[in-house]
């Protein structure tokens, strides 16, 4: 019988979570974002996420955009760091310089999380993480609209599932921007290449963008290059991808409606499944060039920089949580072969 526990362990001098539950594993880290670091098919030799046992802790915190599960509030770039709300303006400061000069990646997936609980129950593990955002953080001086982040993850037959849920504790309409900077390992496979890894991907339309990284407003019909996502030909993990970005449509997984992509290691036979809930209702993928050994399949709830655009919400994803209200974003990995 596998292993069935959740429990707080000491990872490299690091406190952090481990949940056990059938074929799947995973390694869950407070201090960064209480990101999934690691998260294994035991069963069918699957590593799914960017991960290193040789590495130090050091590693992943220096750069927690591209290893594990990180979800970011906010997804991808704001433009001069500006953020329109319906009835607010504030200006974030630039982390990304020369000749970009966004605001990128949002700032919670480097917060400390409290863990609020642990439960096994049935055949799902489970861990619940929290973290208030108020004047006790150095970004509320830009941004004071203070707020609960709540990240629950449940481990068992079904995968891996993330209900991330923001609420608004202030007084003003609070956006709702979330997205995930998804580090997949290449190969994924125990013993498997890069050469072999191919991606599925329903797709809509290409999202043009400038050259910092910001939407021009024209959704462009799919080229050649683009409609090989649809018939899983592009390899992710070697093929030049940089910020290639996509509304995202319904697709067919084993006859069925899916909402999300497929990975498949065509050698093995053996999939990533990576659903998502209609709160992201786009796609960008980046690899930083190809043969980095991981690549990012990125679901997003807005358009980058959607706060700033002209262009109906309904375009741009573009959401408001209302004072003392919530919404609740949701996504799944399992496997498959």
């Amino acid at each position: 019988m596998a292993d069935f526990f959740a429990k707080e362990i000491d990872y490299k001098g690091e406190k952090c979570v481990e949940l056990s539950a059938g074929n799947f594993y995973a390694l869950i880290c407070p201090a960064m974002g209480a990101n999934v670091l690691r998260l294994r098919d035991n069963a069918r030799g699957m590593e799914i996420f960017r991960f290193d046992e040789n590495e130090p802790m050091e590693t992943y915190k220096n750069s927690p955009e591209v290893y594990g599960f990180p979800t970011l509030y906010f997804p991808n770039r704001l433009s001069h760091g500006k953020l329109k709300t319906s009835d607010g303006e504030y200006e974030l400061p630039c982390n990304e310089g020369f000749p970009f000069f966004n605001c990128l990646h949002g700032f919670l997936h480097k917060r400390e999380y409290n863990l609020v609980r642990l439960s096994t129950e049935g055949d799902i593990a489970a861990a619940k993480f929290e973290y208030i955002y108020d004047d006790n953080d150095e970004m509320f001086q830009y941004f004071p609209l203070p707020f609960r982040l709540e990240i629950v993850y449940t481990l068992g037959v079904k995968g891996l599932e993330q209900f991330y849920t923001i609420f608004n504790m202030s007084d003003k309409m609070l956006p709702f921007g979330v997205g995930s900077h998804t580090s997949i390992k290449a190969p994924f496979v125990d013993g498997g290449s890069p050469d072999n890894i191919r991606i599925y991907a329903p797709i809509g339309k290409r999202i043009e963008i400038t050259r910092r990284c910001i939407p021009t407003g024209r959704m462009l019909p799919l080229g050649d290059h683009d409609k090989r996502y649809l018939s899983g030909d592009v390899n992710p993990a070697t093929e030049f991808i940089d910020n290639e970005f996509y509304t995202a449509e319904y697709g067919d997984l084993d006859g069925l409606q899916f909402h999300g992509l497929v990975i498949e290691d065509t050698e093995s036979g053996k999939s990533i499944c990576y659903e998502t809930g209609e709160e992201y209702p786009f796609w960008i993928f980046w690899n930083n060039r190809g043969n980095k050994g991981f690549f990012c399949p990125e679901p997003m709830s807005w358009l980058i920089d959607a706060p700033n655009m002209e262009l109906p919400d309904e375009v741009t994803g573009y959401r408001e949580i209302e004072p003392k209200n919530f919404v609740t974003a949701y996504q799944r990995i399992f496997t498959k072969g």
